[in-house]
């Protein structure tokens, strides 16, 4: 592969003069067109030690508008990045839509520098890989364009440039490992290769550039850029139509039930529990004291909480959550609430929102509403296109299964009620003026689609029901056993290793 990268490509200094006038004036225009786009570019550059890899970013900023660039360099993570999910850092690095995002490494930076010093081995190696692939599939369907380019030099130039002094430390990752990078040399263009190979999409193709020449380097860079910023903003009324490549279907998945005319797994659930108001006050203190600790013991042991309800309007979200933190020091959890995308959030990626919020190791993050408003009032209420939500369930079983990888315990629940007790809470609501704002037109709308959401709730347990993030179907007819089950539910997570 890496043979294409060494035929000594080079481009003179009277061609790159003449050329260059042209060239800045094509960039800029595609850079003004991308403003009103509603796209957003990722740059990914990887290469060798020595390739020029900042010195390539500092052209790019002196031909395009710097005001719409901003470029990350992925170093040592710090005490807060490290107290999250791994890939937290680069959600939080997201290009908004109309600017371009810069990642010198990116997520690749330290997947190479693992499988160079073999601190993993070749299955974990592929596994990575296909889950980097999943994460550049989605963001390429929430139309990020991503390039990524891999700047590769011949043995001899490297070793040239790696021991010359004036060397700068823009054009290595580790200033005291340059000398370093020849010796593992065969086993870097091993496991480049390997990943180029897997990791080369339609949707985020790889691009191997030859850097012996800077000229010539920083020229291909950006004609791609360009080139694919032109393209892309050509077809953007077909974009969606690209993911065809990646085997995915414009139909809804194919599911091992018919949804409307059979039990849903909330007809499973007993709307008859109950609990006396003797029994609820004991069970609630005592759960509550035993929060308290088990929220500090979480601290000290640095492991975080996500917990996420979800559940009908006026199934008692609301009662449950303050239930849930009356144990728990204010200091030790925050609450996220979550209605319709504001305009900076709709300028992201769908989960960017969720991922910016998720909580340091040893606190606990609430979600009052969460990220499955996508496969829920987006689908049922159209707000998002069928593909949209279609593909959600994969990304969301993805987003989650990293954040207990990273040791987040994960607990989901939804509040179920039957439609006569829905009804019946919101005529009070609307009888009691102080719980008149908790009932709204758009309520009452949504109960009219009460089948469409059940079987987007049905459909949505199925296909985010995992071995690692599990739902809990509380019964909520009655508030009082709802809240204990939440509870009960939480003090037993609270205490798992």
């Amino acid at each position: 592969m890496f043979q294409a990268a060494e035929l000594g490509r080079t481009l003179k200094k009277d061609a790159f003069e003449k050329l260059e006038p042209e060239l800045r004036s094509q960039m800029l225009k595609a850079q003004l067109a991308l403003r009103d786009s509603g796209l957003s570019v990722l740059v990914i550059i990887e290469g060798m030690d020595g390739s020029g890899r900042g010195s390539l970013v500092n052209r790019l900023y002196s031909w395009f508008d710097p005001r719409g660039l901003e470029t990350h360099t992925f170093w040592d993570p710090s005490d807060e990045e490290r107290e999250r999910p791994y890939l937290w850092r680069f959600w939080r690095a997201m290009p908004p839509t109309g600017e371009i995002g810069i990642f010198l490494g990116g997520w690749y930076r330290d997947l190479v520098t693992d499988a160079v010093h073999e601190r993993i081995d070749h299955v974990n190696l592929d596994r990575r890989i296909q889950e980097y692939v999943e994460l550049e599939r989605m963001l390429a369907l929430d139309n990020v364009i991503v390039l990524k380019f891999w700047l590769h030099l011949p043995a001899d130039v490297q070793r040239d440039r790696l021991s010359n002094e004036d060397s700068t430390p823009d054009d290595r990752w580790d200033k005291k490992g340059r000398h370093k990078a020849p010796k593992f040399r065969k086993r870097f263009i091993e496991v480049g290769e390997r990943i180029i190979r897997q990791s080369d999409t339609a949707l985020s193709p790889w691009f191997l550039v030859e850097a012996t020449d800077a000229r010539y380097r920083d020229v291909t860079v950006a004609q791609t850029i360009v080139r694919a910023l032109n393209e892309h903003q050509a077809k953007m009324g077909g974009f969606a139509e690209s993911a065809g490549v990646m085997g995915d279907s414009r139909q809804a998945p194919a599911l091992p039930y018919e949804q409307s005319a059979m039990r849903t797994v909330l007809d499973q659930i007993d709307l008859d529990a109950k609990l006396s108001k003797s029994d609820y006050k004991k069970q609630l203190s005592d759960y509550q004291e035993k929060l308290k600790v088990l929220a500090w013991d979480a601290w000290r042991e640095r492991r975080a909480t996500v917990v996420v309800f979800e559940g009908w309007d006026a199934a008692g979200k609301g009662g449950a959550i303050r239930r849930l933190t009356a144990g728990m020091d204010a200091r030790l959890y925050r609450i996220a609430q979550y209605g319709a995308p504001t305009d900076v959030e709709q300028r992201y990626p769908y989960l960017w929102r969720f991922w910016r919020d998720l909580p340091r190791d040893g606190r606990i993050l609430i979600f009052d509403r969460s990220w499955y408003g996508r496969v829920l009032v987006e689908r049922v209420e159209g707000f998002a296109a069928d593909y949209d939500w279609q593909r959600a369930y994969r990304e969301i079983n993805a987003f989650e299964h990293e954040m207990t990888r990273h040791g987040i315990r994960l607990a989901k629940f939804w509040l179920h009620i039957s439609p006569e007790e829905q009804l019946a809470r919101f005529k009070e609501r609307e009888e009691t003026p102080y719980k008149q704002h908790k009932i709204t037109d758009e309520d009452w709308r949504n109960r009219e689609k009460w089948d469409q959401y059940r079987d987007a709730v049905n459909e949505m347990v199925f296909r985010t029901g995992t071995e690692y993030s599990p739902w809990t179907l509380i019964s909520a007819n009655d508030k009082r056993n709802a809240r204990i089950e939440v509870l009960a539910h939480m003090e037993k997570l609270l205490r798992e290793d």
